[in-house]
């Protein structure tokens, strides 16, 4: 039943055809249960051991969430109201690790480097040492994403958490307690004080003076909600607007009720929840797609040049040193699949498949999570790490991320004095969270009171915030913070006494400030509980809208009230001065100053407002009655809010820097979110949010094109329910964050039609207003100045930024918009389904962490660029190395065991190393780079062959030397290298073991090494000099690459490694010419950052000029 709430009790009553005195009977529960289904299926033994106990929890608030959540309420996990989802066979999991072009290319390779080694009679560790690396290090990188994926459907799993586990049911005219999955719709249920909903409910009858759920995991709302019986009348109803209805998975607070179960299983807000989580998929981030095109385009470029490679060499197949033409054709085969191997980096496939979406440990991005956590951003998803460098929208939550969820007391208001002229004071109240820390200042001087206390109406209003009240604040040493039980506005009330203080000592601040934590808590608190004994307590009621309680002290009873001004000041005769604490008549002078005072704080500061008064009352009264509260000596006024966090302003404003746009979403009050942006103080340079500033149904009602205007420019958007996130969240991926073209192509349309309708047919009309997104006059000729063109600033590139958004929350209801956005961001307190189904989770569940995420994230992106440039251009230079020494017809420059050392030791500590970069000090000035920006482009590509050019030239380089000039060589003509393979057939000066010696390919092998350590060098910036970011700006970097070169030093001079490895040791000389050829490398990427700096920046524009679209009035009036 959609409907339900727009309907009376009486009438749904009778659309289920049940008798609210004896609830359904046997047979109903059989037709409801066949009709519309039963609220889920589950083995019960657990929930049927509970009692009637089990059902009242007495420590319930609206902070309580997640697992300490699920713990108080004592919730099984075995119980599935919501269908269970079949599960990934383990086998599934196991074959997509491995669909991946790079991957499939290393199990070719590796599968043919195993059968030539079996096909030679090669034995020994060498013959498979390749083969068996190779595949080791997949099968590690399958096993990272098998683990990670299993946690993809957490989210779900916790979802179901959030159900109830039994019911008290009307049936058969018994009560009884029933598993939840049993109800039906029909069934009527009795709720009370700790109860957690078991579905859809409509109220039927009160049975206590009020009812108040906490609903925050469904609607973000921070203060629990009154529930009524009567219907509601609102078009477009949300779950905010829906108060007759107890909605599955929410807590009721306070009050008694009985309902009928209207929606069950799926057909509850929670199931819908669970729905759009199920209907999102996961899409691959920028950089994954990019690299995936990159992969690509790598494999077939490999491949072109590997069977290149084989087909120059065909000539070569039949020469006497390979013993036949089969020999020969295996022999330039191994080569060719060396030269893949080589030209695969091994680190980068891990990068590819880690980005489909799991878990892992990539270089940079892993490297990058640990700086992020420190930062209190736990990532729970690497991806989603370096789509932050590209996010362009951040809907960011209000409660608890742009406020600090702590109710606080942030002015006072009191008489001074009635001596002479009425003179209402005003006080600022400090302290912004549930620390007993802050100070009170005069708003008039803005001078700090030094002693609160010895302010007579502070005095009281500090007396009636301890005393009328039973909410509790403590101290927990564990998260070293202050924590409520309670009702957030109590809270507020018992730190405002804790700041006030105690009167009669004069060092009462310092006093106060030598306490343990712990005691400094409620130390005030305790001790007007202490002077007052309570002796009855009027509880607060709908009507009424006021509490009080009656106290006794010293011979003396006195009442203090609290409640909402409107209900508190008209029963008040009578107000305190706050100069000498006397009390006098309250005229409508001074009755008119209060209620201007309490319609600013209520009305323009959108501050949640209470009333303190005070009754002396007969000594020897034991009880309270509404006759009481009459009479009343009026205390003050006392403004409340849920305060902006300190650093939250310059947040936003570095996020309007860096090109990030903020929306702030809430289930509050348009009004509410308002003010908070004003408060914040980001928002200055906005006159109003006329045009920013959407509720949901209000969003809802606009056409379609007024939609896509509102979406570019939207700020705050208000009483939203779950499917209203998920919405926007879709509708700015879609949406184009500059003006789209077609828009600009309407307006040019209409233009021309209207001013010649002839060019648009006979039968054109002019368009309507709703045609447009904003009404636009039929314009005449005369309207337009003669000198008409059209100007309109496009940058071309812009077109292509389509937005990334970043969606934070904290409840149940977020779940399915955070799974939706590009990067869901979880609080740390908030429920367990929305961290389950986020990509980040924020321990502090500060706004300012996610900028300084974003700041990260796009250092990431930034030092990924350059371990892949790395990666990239090291391995170049191999191919270039094995692909000439080809060319040439010299010897092999070296063994496929060499390139897989420098391939995974060698590159693999400076390319991790790499992550550890600085970000650029100018990283939030940049605007967020565009998702189809490849992660190679041309010029950076023209680049990394440069140097890999340079890189393999420089390999070969060494390897000839050895051969023509080295005095440890035999000194050979050119022409005697390149024909190595007839040595034997003819006469010579040498012997033709040379070309077996392990000095010339150890040379090479070193030149390379060293070169690539020269080339990490030039990674620590893409276009920034070595002379601006020093070597010593990466110590890890530096590190790496002396552990690099200890461990080369290893395998030269340690004998079993040598000759595993095929070295020999080298003598100064040698190394002397390793450097000489590995330093160019340094000043050629040196020259190439320089133009680069050089070309950056240039716009490519494209202006046309205009005067305006729409007629100049002030030249129509001439």
């Amino acid at each position: 039943m959609e409907d339900a709430y727009a309907r009376s009790a009486t009438e749904v009553l009778e659309f289920f055809s049940v008798d609210p005195t004896r609830g359904l009977t046997d047979f109903q529960v059989a037709e409801h249960g066949r009709s519309y289904g039963k609220n889920g299926c589950c083995d019960h033994g657990a929930s049927m051991q509970l009692d009637s106990a089990d059902l009242f929890i007495g420590d319930v608030s609206p902070t309580n969430s997640g697992d300490d959540y699920e713990e108080k309420i004592g919730i099984s996990r075995d119980v599935s109201l919501l269908p269970q989802e079949k599960s990934t066979p383990f086998w599934r999991l196991v074959l997509k690790q491995f669909d991946d072009l790079l991957v499939k290319i290393l199990i070719v390779a590796a599968i043919v480097s195993f059968l030539l080694a079996l096909a030679n009679g090669e034995t020994g560790l060498s013959a498979f040492l390749e083969p068996s690396v190779i595949l080791m290090i997949l099968a590690a990188n399958a096993a990272v994403g098998v683990i990670t994926e299993t946690n993809a459907e957490k989210a779900l799993e916790e979802l179901r958490a959030y159900q109830a586990d039994v019911a008290t049911v009307l049936r058969n005219g018994c009560f009884s307690i029933l598993p939840a999955p049993d109800l039906v719709p029909g069934d009527i249920v009795e709720v009370s004080v700790g109860c957690k909903i078991p579905a859809d409910m409509r109220m039927i009858e009160m049975l206590s003076d009020q009812l108040r759920v906490d609903q925050a995991i469904l609607t973000g709302e921070s203060c629990s909600v009154e529930k009524e019986l009567d219907a509601t009348n609102v078009t477009n109803a949300v779950y905010q607007d829906k108060t007759n209805i107890l909605f599955s998975g929410t807590v009721v607070v306070s009050g008694r009720a009985r309902a009928v179960v209207v929606g069950v299983g799926s057909n509850t807000a929670m199931g819908n929840i669970r729905d759009s989580m199920l209907n999102t998929e996961d899409e691959a981030t920028p950089l994954k797609k990019k690299l995936d095109e990159f992969g690509t385009f790598l494999a077939k470029v490999i491949a072109g040049i590997c069977i290149l490679v084989w087909i120059v060499n065909i000539g070569h197949f039949r020469d006497p040193a390979h013993g036949g033409f089969l020999r020969g054709a295996i022999h330039y085969f191994k080569i060719a699949v060396a030269l893949a191997v080589a030209a695969i980096p091994e680190g980068l496939p891990a990068v590819v498949t880690t980005y489909a979406g799991y878990d892992g440990h990539s270089v940079c991005l892993a490297l990058g999570t640990k700086r992020m956590a420190r930062l209190n951003a736990i990532v729970r998803s690497l991806p989603s790490v370096e789509t932050l460098g590209c996010t362009t929208v951040i809907c960011s939550d209000k409660t608890g991320t742009l406020t600090t969820n702590m109710m606080s007391v942030s002015k006072v208001s009191v008489l001074h004095s009635a001596n002479v002229v009425p003179v209402v004071a005003e006080y600022i109240v400090s302290g912004t969270t549930y620390a007993p820390e802050g100070t009170i200042s005069d708003s008039r001087t803005d001078v700090q009171l030094g002693l609160p206390a010895n302010f007579h109406c502070l005095l009281h209003t500090a007396m009636c915030s301890s005393l009328c009240n039973e909410s509790v604040i403590q101290y927990n040493p564990d998260k070293r913070s202050y924590e409520k039980i309670g009702e957030s506005t109590e809270v507020a009330l018992r730190v405002l006494a804790e700041k006030i203080g105690l009167p009669g000592f004069d060092s009462m601040p310092s006093a106060l400030n030598m306490l343990s934590k712990h005691e400094r808590a409620s130390y005030c608190n305790r001790y007007w509980e202490n002077q007052f004994k309570k002796i009855s307590v009027l509880e607060f009621t709908r009507d009424r809208k006021m509490m009080s309680v009656l106290c006794n002290r010293k011979q003396i009873q006195i009442m203090f009230s609290k409640g909402a001004p409107e209900s508190i000041l008209p029963r008040c005769t009578n107000i305190m001065c706050n100069d000498d604490g006397s009390t006098v008549h309250l005229t409508s002078e001074i009755r008119a100053e209060i209620e201007s005072k309490f319609h600013s704080f209520a009305g323009n500061e959108t501050l949640r407002c209470l009333a303190l008064a005070l009754k002396r009352m007969p000594l020897g009264q034991k009880a309270l009655s509404f006759e009481d509260e009459k009479d009343l000596t009026f205390i003050g006024l006392v403004g409340m809010l849920d305060p902006p966090r300190a650093e939250v302003r310059d947040a936003i404003l570095s996020c309007m820097t860096a090109g990030i746009r903020v929306i702030v979403v809430t289930g509050d009050n348009k009004t509410t979110a308002e003010s908070l942006c004003r408060r914040i103080g980001a928002f200055d340079h906005l006159d109003d949010f006329s045009g920013l500033s959407y509720t949901a149904s209000e969003f809802e009602k606009l056409p379609a094109m007024q939609k896509t205007m509102a979406l570019q420019k939207m700020t705050i958007f208000t009483r939203v329910e779950p499917s209203h996130k998920r919405m926007l969240v879709e509708s700015l991926q879609h949406q184009n964050e500059v003006v789209n073209m077609w828009l600009f192509l309407t307006y040019m349309w209409q233009y021309f039609c209207n001013l010649h309708s002839s060019l648009c047919g006979d039968n054109f009309e002019g368009f309507s207003d709703s045609d447009l997104a904003t009404p636009v006059p039929q314009p005449s000729f005369t309207d337009y100045e003669p000198s008409v063109f059209i100007y309109i600033d496009i940058t071309v590139n812009q077109y292509q930024c389509i937005p990334k958004v970043a969606m934070t929350g904290d409840g149940v209801n977020d779940a399915p918009a955070l799974k939706k956005a590009d990067i869901g961001i979880a609080m740390g307190s908030g429920t367990a389904v929305a961290k389950s189904a986020s990509d980040m989770v924020l321990s502090d569940d500060n706004f300012a962490t996610i900028v300084a995420a974003v700041a990260e994230g796009r250092a990431i992106y930034n030092n990924t660029k350059q371990f892949i440039r790395y990666m990239i251009s090291s391995n170049i230079g191999e191919v270039v190395c094995i692909f000439v020494a080809a060319l040439l017809g010299i010897p092999d420059t070296l063994v496929p065991v060499q390139l897989l050392w420098v391939n995974l030791v060698t590159d693999g500590l400076p390319a991790t190393a790499i992550g550890f970069n600085k970000p650029d000090s100018d990283v939030m000035k940049a605007k967020p780079r565009k998702v189809n920006e490849a992660v190679v482009s041309g010029w950076l590509f023209f680049r990394y062959l440069v140097i890999g050019v340079y890189v393999g030239l420089a390999t070969i380089a060494g390897f000839v030397w050895w051969f023509l000039y080295s005095d440890n060589g035999p000194k050979l003509s050119y022409t005697e290298l390149v024909n190595f393979d007839t040595c034997s057939t003819r006469e010579t000066s040498y012997s033709c073991t040379v070309f077996s010696d392990k000095h010339p390919s150890t040379v090479s092998m070193t030149v390379l090494v060293v070169v690539e350590m020269f080339n990490a060098l030039n990674n620590l910036s893409e276009n920034q000099s070595l002379l601006v970011i020093p070597p010593w700006s990466n110590l890890w970097l530096l590190g790496s690459i002396l552990l690099t070169m200890l461990l080369h030093a290893l395998i030269l001079y340690v004998a079993p490694l040598s000759a595993l490895f095929s070295v020999a040791p080298l003598s100064w000389s040698e190394w002397t010419v390793v450097l000489y050829l590995s330093v160019p490398v340094i000043i050629i990427d040196e020259i190439l950052k320089f133009f680069s700096r050089s070309s950056r920046g240039i716009p490519f524009n494209l202006r046309l000029r205009r005067m305006d679209l729409l007629p100049k009035q002030e030249v129509h009036a001439k």
